[in-house]
């Protein structure tokens, strides 16, 4: 199985998994006047991808072994995903961009003003989800995509550097660089 042979979901049944689950967005009728359309897809089902990670995070909480739960949590996802390690991978790497960006702050696009810690923790996802992509490329015996992705790593990890390096300094364990 690969991503593009899993038939779409249509945004009408995303919609009504959301009101199920009482996490629908609401839509405006003057500009949703026939409901959700194919182009709202990605948004409701960040809707509904966002709820499930909150139930799941709920259940994590209340359980007395989290670690059951998360073993339970990830045989469903199996359940859905199936076997196919290169499908598993193709879920994961973006996932991890979804987190990287996410971590980012939305109301400082430029990240001028991004805490030194928001900042290494971004660099950290964003590492993981490039040697991701070395991996991947490596599976498929890809040369040329383990080099690029291993450049991506390498400007990556150099980011991740800089940015301890800043925390370091925030907390007064580092001098500031020189330049």
């Amino acid at each position: 199985m690969s991503i593009h042979s899993v038939d779409p979901v249509g945004p009408d049944a995303i919609y009504r998994a959301l009101v199920a689950l009482r996490a629908a967005p609401v839509l405006d009728p003057e500009v949703w006047p026939d409901g959700p359309q194919d182009e709202d897809r990605a948004r409701l089902l960040g809707c509904l991808l966002a709820k499930t990670e909150l139930e799941l995070a709920a259940v994590e909480s209340a359980a007395e072994d989290g670690l059951t739960v998360v073993g339970d949590a990830f045989m469903g996802w199996l359940d859905e995903v199936g076997p196919d390690r290169e499908l598993m991978l193709a879920l994961l790497a973006p996932r991890l961009e979804r987190t990287a960006f996410q971590l980012l702050d939305p109301d400082d696009p430029e990240a001028d003003n991004t805490p030194p810690t928001q900042f290494t923790a971004c660099a950290a996802v964003t590492t993981a989800a490039a040697a991701l992509g070395v991996h991947m490329h490596g599976r498929r015996e890809d040369a040329d995509g383990v080099r690029r992705s291993l450049g991506r790593v390498e400007s990556c990890l150099i980011d991740l550097l800089q940015a301890v390096h800043d925390v370091r300094v925030t907390i007064g364990d580092a001098e500031p660089d020189e330049d």
